[in-house]
């Protein structure tokens, strides 16, 4: 392996050790480690962020470790867009991964390969590891294009990142607005994002992922999403171990192997017969927004 891995880790040592176990197993070059600070008015948070940095210490294979560990807690939308920042202002391209995002070993070649493959392609701006569909078209293909892209272990570039605006100052164009309804191509698709900007542009959710989707977007950049789920979550539940929520359609995603060598696509369009399915799937379960809100406000106030 030659990629960068960045880990984004806070007050998890369970999750963050079994996530950094199928790193070791990966061993890459540099892992880039963020790290937000404990909450004051949370007791025993300081010694569980201790407990899960102190993992990191378990590099036992030729790697490169650097280390963004705040001293203060900034939260979930801060803590995790200004770590991004710094991967990137040290590296060209990174495979991302938080502390509840067990991946497939094969995970990490997928990222390599498209990587490489599109590395240069200003069209693509991320890679995902996660398709919340489960399979999509897997007997044919082994990746496709959305404007969409799931963040539970992704990879991208500098070139990408830098569109990236944690303040989204380009939401208050009435022109941009205009110009992502074109991009997306369905009225429903755009009221829902709509209302998310809206409420992140206000400052109403502390997250950082909503701005990226943005990002994209209002570039027409596509992300590439696998055939199969490379992605476990195992963040969800009280006590952070694999949920047993039967009505979360996202979490009980299982991760499979992909095949190689991929079968490299020759052409570049969205595929929005996906985009719609994933849609409807998501706003079919009214709690699913709230349990992904939930899950990335882990590193921010509750």
């Amino acid at each position: 392996m030659k990629t960068p891995v960045a880990f984004i880790i806070f007050n998890r040592p369970d999750t963050t050790k079994i996530v950094f176990e199928a790193i070791r197993q990966a061993k890459p070059p540099n892992l880039l480690v963020i790290a937000d600070g404990h909450r004051a008015d949370r007791p025993g948070e300081a010694e569980k962020c201790a407990a899960a940095r102190a993992i990191i210490e378990g590099v036992d294979w030729e790697c490169e470790v650097l280390t963004n560990y705040s001293d203060v807690n900034l939260g979930c939308g801060k803590r995790v867009s200004t770590g991004i920042d710094w991967v990137f202002d040290q590296v060209e391209e990174a495979i991302i991964l938080e502390d509840d995002c067990l991946p497939d070993p094969t995970f990490f070649e997928f990222c390599e390969v498209i990587l490489d493959k599109y590395r240069d392609d200003e069209r693509i701006m991320m890679v995902s590891g996660t398709n919340y569909l489960g399979t999509w078209k897997s007997t044919i293909q082994s990746y496709h294009f959305s404007y969409y892209g799931g963040i539970w272990g992704w990879a991208s570039w500098k070139r990408a990142w830098k569109h990236y605006d944690y303040e989204m100052k380009l939401w208050a164009d009435t022109e941009v607005k205009a110009r992502s309804r074109d991009v997306l191509a369905s009225e429903k698709q755009y009221v829902h994002r709509k209302k998310i900007w809206e409420q992140v542009s206000n400052g109403m959710i502390d997250t950082w992922d909503y701005q990226w989707g943005f990002a994209r977007l209002v570039q027409s950049g596509l992300s590439i999403v696998p055939s199969v789920n490379l992605i476990s979550n195992i963040g969800f539940g009280n006590d952070a171990t694999h949920t047993k929520s039967a009505d979360s359609a996202v979490a009980n995603i299982k991760s499979t192997e992909i095949e190689f060598p991929l079968k490299i696509n020759k052409f570049t369009v969205v595929d929005r017969d996906y985009d719609r399915k994933l849609f409807h799937k998501l706003i079919k379960n009214k709690n699913i927004f709230d349990r992904i809100k939930s899950k990335l406000l882990k590193f921010g106030n509750k």
